[in-house]
């Protein structure tokens, strides 16, 4: 039987409003006339809370698969290894051999080649007919040109004699890659060394404030109502709430903003200069797979595309271990792929390495598995599924993140430790700690540092995210 089920939202006109204010407002509370409370019989009455939303918070994220560490400056920078092998992209002139716009293989960028004299090289041209692999010796190198050089195929004297798919092309793409060097007898040696590049990578703290303010007498204001916070807050003093809510709040906004911040360009002055969030890495130094996890995908083609990514770990680190953290459509694929394989046959995806047996052949909820050289564990994202934060923004499906560490310097230690690739930078020094400061102002609740009737609970971090070896990251957008 079909049903139509409508999601619009939850009732027009929420029971309690919260709004930006000095003063209690109105649609703080529960109209007592209007709901029937001007009669004399007393009702029914539940005086705790229900929690409609269950656990609101969505924080949880970084602290399953990442470090915090203190740092004293105004900005953190870290280098990472290049690439130890050369690798070029550009364009060839199959009749004499000379390739030109040489780009990085990651960067895309125009750059200087470190290609020798005497390299023997694998090269894939693509002539206007197709493609071609050819072996090739560099005859002019970086002793006559860094943003040229000079090829010869081993096979004949040019490379338009060796196929007829690149016959007489003179500017076509090319992909090469130096697998060792050859000289004559009695030869030189082979002039100029490779220097390792110097690449660094820096991030910026951002500084993040909220405060929860409330005045005297609303805190010696009793209500019939048992609050409730994720905290374990419980009273029945209204503020309780407020305040274990802009808490709540403010732990979730250091997590959020550590995955969210872009780093600013240019605008207005007035603006602050904006941090690298994990987003914004992965998309400026990851990978970042489209319409990946489509549920109209044919089950026959879901393996297949899976198996793609895979292909593009292996241009990386190649990293064993990785985690997805997946909205709801995008896990539901991945159960629907693991359980497709099965076929519900003894000894399938569906049984052992899942710890299932026959008898739970129902149970089709995968956490982890294993494809290639790789271990893959899964998990719901809370933050890519709730309204109120990225389910109802954006085309974001989820992340993968690697499981590796790197050596860092750890100030607290004096010495070099292993962290993950993802760790949260904040400030501290002797004089003043910033991962998460609290304080109270005014003259309510043990405050007494001003004359007003008030009690202000001011919140305070500085912090950034630290996002190391990016290129293993990668990001599922629609």
């Amino acid at each position: 039987m079909a049903t139509n089920a409508s999601f619009a939202g939850p009732l027009a006109g929420s029971i309690l409003t919260p709004a930006v204010s000095k003063m209690t407002t109105a649609g703080s509370y529960l109209d007592i006339q209007n709901d029937g409370w001007a009669k004399q019989y007393l009702p029914e009455l539940y005086e705790s809370e229900v929690q409609r939303y269950g656990n609101r918070t969505i924080s949880g994220f970084l602290s399953q698969i990442s470090a915090e560490m203190p740092m004293s400056s105004d900005q953190v920078i870290w280098s990472e290894q290049g690439r130890l092998h050369l690798s070029y992209n550009g364009t060839i002139n199959c009749t004499d051999g000379v390739v030109t716009s040489i780009t990085g293989i990651d960067s895309g960028a125009t750059e200087a080649h470190a290609v020798r004299k005497g390299a023997t090289v694998v090269a894939e041209i693509t002539g206007s007919a197709g493609a071609v692999v050819v072996k090739a010796f560099c005859k002019e190198g970086v002793e006559t040109a860094t943003n040229t050089l000079k090829l010869k195929p081993y096979g004949g004297e040019n490379f338009d004699d060796l196929d007829t798919l690149v016959a007489g092309d003179t500017a076509v793409a090319i992909k090469f890659f130096v697998y060792g060097s050859e000289f004559k007898k009695g030869s030189a040696s082979m002039t100029d060394s490779i220097e390792p590049g110097f690449k660094t990578f820096t991030n910026k703290p951002m500084i993040i404030k909220d405060h929860f303010e409330i005045n005297g007498s609303d805190t010696a204001q009793i209500g019939w109502v048992q609050v409730s916070g994720e905290g374990g807050e419980s009273g029945y003093l209204w503020y309780l709430k407020s305040s274990a809510d802009t808490k709540a709040r403010f732990d979730d906004y250091l997590e959020m903003i550590a995955i969210e911040s872009e780093k600013k360009d240019g605008g207005d002055a007035l603006i602050p200069e904006g941090s690298e969030g994990l987003l914004s890495a992965i998309g400026s130094r990851g990978m970042v797979a489209t319409n990946q996890f489509d549920s109209a995908t044919p089950a026959a083609d879901k393996l297949p595309e899976f198996d793609l990514l895979l292909k593009e770990l292996d241009k990386q680190g190649a990293i064993e271990e990785n985690m997805m953290f997946l909205d709801r459509d995008a896990n539901l694929y991945v159960d629907d792929l693991l359980a497709g394989l099965s076929s519900g046959a003894q000894g399938g995806t569906a049984y052992g390495v899942f710890n299932n047996s026959e008898d739970m052949a129902l149970n089709l909820g995968f956490t982890g598995f294993r494809r290639g050289s790789y271990d893959f564990y899964k998990t719901d994202w809370k933050y890519l599924n709730d309204k109120s934060t990225r389910g109802s923004v954006g085309s974001l499906k989820g992340l993968l993140i690697p499981a590796g560490t790197s050596s860092v310097y750890d100030q607290n230690l004096g010495s070099n430790v292993r962290r993950p690739f993802l760790h949260v930078r904040y400030r501290a020094s002797q004089a003043d700690d910033r991962k998460l400061k609290s304080w109270v102002t005014g003259s309510v609740g043990g405050a007494q540092t001003i004359g007003d009737d008030k009690m202000e609970i001011h919140y305070l971090s500085e912090r950034c995210l630290v996002v190391q070896a990016a290129n293993n990251f990668m990001r599922f957008d629609s």
